[in-house]
Formats: C-alpha cells, sequence, structure tokens
C-alpha cells in the first residue's frame, strides 16, 4: 500500500471520470475495482461529486458529464490533474507555450483551483492547487492509479511543452517495436511516461489503474459491459491491458511490479 498526504507540484495527483450516466459509471467501477462511493452534493439539487474509496481513502471520483460535452457528443473519459503550486501561473505558462484554456483558473470551494488546459499537440489535463483535498491518498496498488502516460502526434514537442511547464525531465526508454517512449522524471521520482500516438485515438492521457490479474481483470470488464481495446501486453515488469468502460471512458489495468 503507497498512503500518500500530499504531492510534490508536477506530480500526477487526481484521476476524474466525468460520466454521462454517473450511476451506472459508479456500479461499474465499484464493481470492478471494489470502490466505495462518497456521494458529497454539489451545485444544483441532486447534483453530486461521487468520491472513489479505497478503505476509506480516497482513490478517484466519478461526476456528471458537463452538458456542454454531452450537447457535442464527446463520450465519457477520464481526466489527469497534476499538482502545483500555482494554478494561475501555471495556466499563464501554458498559453505562453502554445497551449489552449478551456477553462481559466477558478476555485473548486475551499478545496482547491484548477483550470482546463488543451497542450499544444491536443491532449487536456488540469493542473490542481490544492487546498483542503491535495489529491489521492491511496496509489500504485490494486484498485488505484499506478501510472499517467502521454499519447502524442508530435512527441519532441510535447516533451519540450511539459518539460518548459512544469520542469520534469524526459529520458529515453526504448525505439523498439512499439515506438519510441519517454519516461518523465519529476525531481528523483519517475512521474509517468510519452509514446507516439496510434490512430485513430486523439491525443491523450491515459491512466493506468492497477489489479492482481490482467487476465482476470479483462475477463471482469468484459462482463460489465465494457470492452478491450488492446492487450494483454507483456512489458517484461508488468502486463498491462488498455480497456474502455461501458459508456466509452478509456483507461488501462496494470498488474505487476509497483513502488511504494
Amino acid at each position: 500500500m503507497a498512503e500518500r498526504s500530499g504531492y510534490t507540484p508536477g506530480t500526477f495527483c487526481w484521476s476524474e471520470l466525468t460520466a454521462s450516466d454517473q450511476d451506472a459509471a459508479k456500479a461499474f467501477y465499484g464493481a470492478l475495482f471494489g470502490w466505495e462511493a462518497d456521494d458529497r452534493p454539489v451545485g444544483d439539487a441532486g447534483s453530486y461529486y461521487s468520491m472513489q474509496l479505497i478503505d476509506g481513502k480516497p482513490v478517484a471520483a466519478i461526476a456528471a458529464q458537463p452538458q456542454q460535452q454531452r450537447d457535442a457528443g464527446v463520450p465519457s473519459l477520464w481526466n489527469s490533474y497534476v499538482s502545483v503550486d500555482s494554478a494561475d501561473a501555471v495556466a499563464d505558462r501554458a498559453k505562453e507555450l502554445g497551449a489552449t484554456l478551456h477553462a481559466p483558473p477558478f476555485d473548486v470551494m475551499s478545496v482547491g483551483r484548477m483550470a482546463v488546459i488543451q497542450d499544444p499537440q491536443g491532449a487536456f489535463f488540469m493542473p490542481w492547487e490544492p487546498r483542503d483535498h491535495f489529491g489521492a491518498a491511496l496509489v500504485n496498488q490494486p484498485g488505484a492509479l499506478v501510472w499517467n502516460e502521454l499519447q502524442s502526434p508530435e512527441l519532441d514537442a510535447s516533451a519540450a511543452f511539459y518539460g518548459d511547464l512544469f520542469g520534469w525531465q524526459l529520458e529515453e526508454q526504448s525505439t523498439g517495436a512499439l515506438g519510441r517512449y519517454l519516461m518523465i522524471k519529476n525531481g528523483d521520482s519517475y512521474n509517468g511516461g510519452m509514446r507516439e500516438l496510434t490512430p485513430p485515438s486523439p491525443p491523450n492521457w491515459l491512466m493506468y489503474f492497477g489489479v492482481e490479474d490482467v487476465e482476470q481483470g479483462l475477463a471482469k470488464v468484459s462482463e460489465l459491459g465494457g470492452s478491450t481495446i488492446a492487450g494483454p501486453i507483456d512489458i517484461e515488469i508488468a502486463k498491462i491491458a488498455v480497456v474502455a468502460d461501458p459508456q466509452g471512458a478509456v483507461f488501462a489495468l496494470y498488474a505487476g511490479q509497483l513502488d511504494d
């Protein structure tokens, strides 16, 4: 078990699903990962933000999809949050570096401050300035976030953008059959990876969640109405697979070596 009480700036800290059917999503992920829902009222009557818990500790969230995304036909999707000292400073710098600011920095009640940014190559991410909520209290274990991976059509440009924005160091890992892979290092810790985009997927940040066994995880996804996109794939230190939930949100499963 890897417990967290805070995150170094530049570290992925939170995962949030925006779902077209919030209750159905809670049922799917609860059955798949054993998450327990803690629904917290927000905004209009009947609206809520559902914190997903393991052993009473938050690991992710499931929210209702914004109406604008519904109207545009956008499928349910997972959002990646990066811990920062200042959401305003990161948003300003991202814009200078060519990113698109889809939502300028705003306060989320007393829990934090954030923005919605699309990088110059097209992938979305959210800087998170923590206040009452720092992010996931558990990571790197079954049912919790273990890795974040960018798929980019311009790998070197993405490396330059995020390196400037967050101070990440990018280390070339391989140039094999699966293409180039860059490991993200934030300070002394590895923080994720970047790979070349595999069409027809749009540029995106893919979230990996831990499971005990990938084959069993794939069978459970199928039983619950989800689908397999790729895998299982043996990467030596682990087996992985890319899947989609019944509403189309894409994520990955990881069974193998985990850091504390």
